[in-house]
């Protein structure tokens, strides 16, 4: 599922959410009892007009067809994984779901006994702390959401980084991670300098110029009606700290290109690229899982993959939970 940025779920790229819906409405006899979704964690603030109207929309259809749905933002650092990558997670089980009954019985769900809370616990005492969880009613077709959905709070979002929605009722709370486990870094995936090609490593001649993309930037630019403004970008690591996870890996990452957004580290004394195998260790793929394409390709994929060790602690919880 994807969201562009610019015009939301109404975009060209926001066709794939309801082709997932299309599939969903047409299962009218036995619908799939789960479903799991993964998307940038703007989407439940998107779009900028009318914050959290794509979100509503996905929500209310989910719904509308008979899924309870949780959602929270993880961030896969945040619980010892690798990569600092934010995404939000998407969680329905159907009331025909084994799930369901366990749900109707549970007294705190979204704070220690659902699916994600239990694969991802939280600090309970700051929902405490919250004078007031936001609650609210998703109202109208989906025509009346994407027409009028927030319109009135204009740049305000009405979704947190966590909640839950049963027949179109909203209950969503800001949440904190609680982990205690091994924090995985950038250290942990590096492999031996011996094993890595020579193509890796930054030459001089290139040296200058990734230290002016990853440096900080305060330059005039002019509009084409010939208005100046400052373009500004302070300074990224250089290189990459291996004490911390790896920054959020982009589909621009691989080829030799100077590049601002690009993981650069040093072994040795010397300065180069990730790998795709570095890659794919970041988003906790087996090594070579990529190895039938090139490596630009190989980083590509890597930067559209999501962190494969977020999926399975949500398998791995939702089996305990149905077994």
């Amino acid at each position: 599922m994807q969201l562009n940025r610019s015009k939301g779920i109404q975009g060209k790229k926001g066709v794939l959410w309801w082709e997932i819906h299309r599939i969903l409405l047409e299962k009218k006899q036995k619908r799939p009892h789960y479903v799991l979704l993964e998307n940038v964690d703007r989407l439940i603030k998107s779009p900028v007009n009318q914050r959290g109207r794509d979100f509503a929309l996905m929500l209310a259809s989910l719904s509308d067809l008979g899924y309870i749905v949780e959602w929270r933002v993880i961030n896969a650092a945040d619980y010892g994984m690798p990569q600092r990558r934010r995404r939000v997670f998407i969680f329905g089980f159907h009331k025909e779901s084994k799930l369901y009954k366990k749900y109707k019985s549970s007294k705190n769900w979204t704070e220690t006994d659902g699916v994600l809370a239990k694969a991802f616990p939280i600090i309970k005492e700051n929902i405490a702390q919250q004078e007031l969880f936001k609650g609210f009613e998703i109202k109208g077709n989906l025509v009346d959401i994407t027409r009028n959905f927030n319109k009135e709070r204009g740049s305000a979002g009405v979704f947190e980084n966590s909640g839950i929605i049963e027949n179109r009722n909203v209950v969503t709370y800001k949440v904190e991670p609680r982990y205690k486990g091994k924090k995985y870094t950038l250290q942990d995936i590096v492999i031996p300098y011996k094993d890595v090609s020579h193509e890796y490593f930054l030459s001089g001649t290139d040296l200058e110029k990734w230290k002016y993309m990853k440096g900080a930037k305060k330059e005039p630019r002019t509009k084409s009606n010939g208005e100046v403004f400052y373009y500004c970008e302070g300074p990224l690591s250089f290189p990459d700290p291996l004490d911390r996870p790896a920054r959020t890996i982009i589909t621009s990452e691989g080829g030799i290109t100077p590049s601002r957004f690009k993981h650069v580290i040093e072994q040795r004394g010397k300065l180069r690229r990730l790998t795709p195998i570095e890659l794919e260790r970041a988003n906790m793929f087996p090594d070579d899982h990529t190895s039938l394409s090139a490596d630009t390709k190989r980083s590509f994929f890597m930067g559209n993959a999501l962190v494969v060790g977020i999926i399975e602690k949500i398998g791995l919880t939702l089996t305990k939970l149905i077994t």
